[in-house]
This record gives structure tokens, C-alpha cells and sequence, in this order.
């Protein structure tokens, strides 16, 4: 994979100019970065780095568009949720397979789409099937996914639509497939990854937020526990380990979140991240505001704060969702 080298930021930067749809987004997944991509990617060295960690990876949306863009070399994506980094296996390695069995679903589900959706969660909820999670992340509203307190998938369909068709998915798949060889797949804890990292490597963090987790309804398979998860950030900071935190973000009516201790000694940042999903779901329209956070080792290599502030805007250019 070839890196950017020699070209200072302000001078090609496309991923701050082409817009969300410019990157493939290999399924559809509430909290993609997508609208960020382009102010996270200008945080990144100018060189760009040999090797991009991100352990929440979720739709991996900063490591697709870094492969997409050049700025990174070697990509290594984990998540707790097991089945997701299942999905994520199979997109990278065996993607003909995937797509041939979620054409199968998508084709079977016609007669009866309504029926065919509860036996598909159904059995996934059985089996933890890839396939069957793509069909599911396609279908559900607003790609919202919802456990219950046994880690159940329980979130319902969109009746309004199918999901999408398998041509257009095998296009999107293949692409990120493509884009995403050689990447390791692992279902292990940030913890390791975040706090042994190598100081050339780049971290990039996106973990539940906390006012979606500690709640009946919760949108992750497992939740943050704050004060650990600020006691390994000391670690890695110890370490000299650069990374990038999006946590949290601050609606119009101010709820969400405590913001991370100053103690900590990161660049703390607000951008805005547009027109809040959740509010959508619930038929209201806010903007939200997310914070990222830059540990000490990358504020250093990016040259300061000041040299940070003019890589970021505060309003990314607003498009409507892919999916």
C-alpha cells in the first residue's frame, strides 16, 4: 500500500473535499465515521503511517477510507462483537461466498419479507452466521442495531424497504475487499491494542458511547466501562502511543457523556458531526457535536496545536447517508 509522502496537507487533501460517497462503506452501521473521514484523516501524519489500529472498528470506516486514500500501509481492526468481526473476516477473504449466500437470503425473503426477517434474526441469534448479519444490518431501520440483555439481536425491519440489492452489494463488498487486504481481524479488547502499540502506529478509537450503553435498549453488544478505559488511555499515553479518541458527542440539549479528565493532558477538540441518526429515529432533527481527543505522542508528531487547528473545520460538508 502505498503512503503519501512529501505532500504537505493543504495541498491535496482530497478526503476533506470528495464527500462521504467518494469511500465505500462495505455495509450499512449506525456511528460510522463517515461524515468525520475527512477531518480524521487530516489528523494523521503527513507521511501518513505504516500501520492503522482500530479497536472499536465497528464498519472500519477510517480504515477503509485510509487504505482508499493512501494514508495508511498495514490496517489491524478489532471489535468485541464477534460475529461483526466474523463479517469483516469473510468481506476481506472469502468475499464471492458472502455475497452468494446474501444474495440467497435477500431472493428467499420476497414472498414474505415481514416473516422471512424474524426467522433470519432468528437464526442468527442461533448460528452468529456473517451472512446473516449482513441481511440483517441491510434491513433493519435506520441500521440501528439493538441487543438485549442476553445479547440477543432484537433490533426490527425496516418494512419500507429490502435492503439493498445484491448487485449493488457485491459492488460495495468487493470494493472493500479490495481495499482492505492484508488487514488483520481479531475480536480481542482495545486494551492490548491500544496500550502496546508501536509509537510509529497510529491508534484510532470510536468506543460506545455512553449514553447509548448504560440503558435498557443499548445499541452495542457490550458496553464502556469509563474509569478502566480511562486508566488505559494513561497507559498508552505512558507508552507515547499516538492515538485519536472520538468519544461522545453533545447534543442541542446538552445530554451524553462526561468529557475525558483533563488530567489526561490530550487535545480535546469539538467538530460538528451533523444532523443527529438517533434524534432522526425518534423524529426530531439536532446537530450534534462530537469531541475528539489526540494523545501528547501525536499532537508532537503533527507539529502542535496550533498546526492541528488548521488541518480541522468545525462543519464538514452534509450529505444524506449512503444506506
Amino acid at each position: 500500500m502505498t503512503l503519501l509522502a512529501d505532500v504537505p496537507p493543504k495541498l491535496h487533501m482530497p478526503w476533506k473535499t470528495d464527500g462521504i460517497r467518494s469511500v465505500v462503506q462495505a455495509f450499512p452501521y449506525q456511528g460510522s465515521k463517515r461524515q468525520l473521514v475527512g477531518q480524521i484523516l487530516s489528523l494523521f501524519p503527513d507521511e501518513g503511517v505504516p500501520l492503522l489500529i482500530e479497536p472499536f472498528a465497528g464498519s472500519a470506516a477510517i480504515s477503509v477510507a485510509g487504505r482508499h486514500y493512501g494514508r495508511v500501509g498495514e490496517v489491524a481492526i478489532s471489535d468485541v462483537n464477534g460475529p461483526l468481526m466474523a463479517l469483516w473476516d469473510q468481506i476481506i477473504n472469502t468475499p464471492d461466498e458472502l455475497i452468494a449466500e446474501y444474495t440467497r437470503l435477500w431472493n428467499e425473503q420476497l414472498e414474505d419479507p415481514r416473516a422471512y426477517f424474524l426467522k433470519a434474526r432468528g437464526t442468527f441469534n442461533e448460528s452468529q452466521d456473517p451472512a446473516h448479519l449482513l441481511y440483517l444490518l441491510c434491513r433493519v431501520v435506520k441500521a440501528a442495531v439493538r441487543y438485549s440483555k442476553n445479547g440477543d439481536f432484537n433490533q426490527g425491519a425496516d418494512h419500507r424497504r429490502l435492503g439493498a440489492k445484491p448487485a449493488n452489494m457485491q459492488e460495495r463488498i468487493s470494493e472493500a475487499s479490495r481495499l482492505m487486504q492484508g488487514a488483520s481481524v481479531s475480536s480481542e479488547s482495545y486494551e492490548s491494542p491500544l496500550v502496546n502499540a508501536p509509537r510509529e502506529a497510529l491508534v484510532y478509537m470510536d468506543p460506545p458511547y455512553q449514553g447509548t450503553t448504560d440503558v435498557p435498549d443499548h445499541r452495542y453488544l457490550t458496553g464502556l466501562k469509563r474509569d478502566p478505559f480511562i486508566e488505559t488511555l494513561q497507559h498508552a499515553i505512558d507508552n507515547n502511543v499516538s492515538f485519536i479518541v472520538s468519544y461522545d458527542v453533545v447534543r442541542e440539549d446538552n445530554k451524553y457523556g462526561f468529557a475525558l479528565p483533563e488530567e489526561l493532558g490530550l487535545l480535546h477538540r469539538h467538530v460538528v458531526a451533523g444532523v443527529s441518526s438517533q434524534a432522526t429515529l425518534s423524529g426530531r432533527k439536532e446537530m450534534t457535536v462530537e469531541s475528539l481527543y489526540l494523545s501528547p505522542a501525536l499532537v508532537e508528531r503533527l507539529g502542535g496545536a496550533d498546526i492541528i487547528d488548521t488541518r480541522i473545520d468545525l462543519e464538514p460538508a452534509g450529505q444524506d447517508a449512503l444506506f
